[in-house]
């Protein structure tokens, strides 16, 4: 079953978090992510608005975790660390 990586964020160094979405990319894409938004028009409807909305789909809740807990993608994150507040869950598709 597929699984969705849906991220949510402000940013607040936006040199910092262009260095993470750019290695990001790239350790997503080699663990097989799918990105279907990056960013783009949206109208926050509840809660807290965050402008930069990203989900990505992964085969599986494993895929998406293991990108999550991969080496290299806990490097690509060390530069969104007080770059951005965000929040990331990863759930299964039906």
């Amino acid at each position: 079953m597929s699984a969705l990586w849906i991220s949510h964020a402000t940013v607040t160094d936006h040199e910092a978090y262009g260095r993470y979405a750019r290695l990001a990319k790239d350790v997503i894409h080699a663990h097989g992510g799918e990105f279907l938004v990056r960013s783009g028009a949206h109208r926050q409807m509840e809660g807290t608005d965050r402008p930069r909305n990203v989900v990505v789909r992964f085969a599986s809740l494993e895929a998406a975790v293991g990108c999550y807990e991969s080496p290299e993608y806990q490097a690509a994150l060390a530069h969104a660390d007080h770059a951005a507040e965000r929040s990331l869950v990863i759930v299964e598709e039906l």
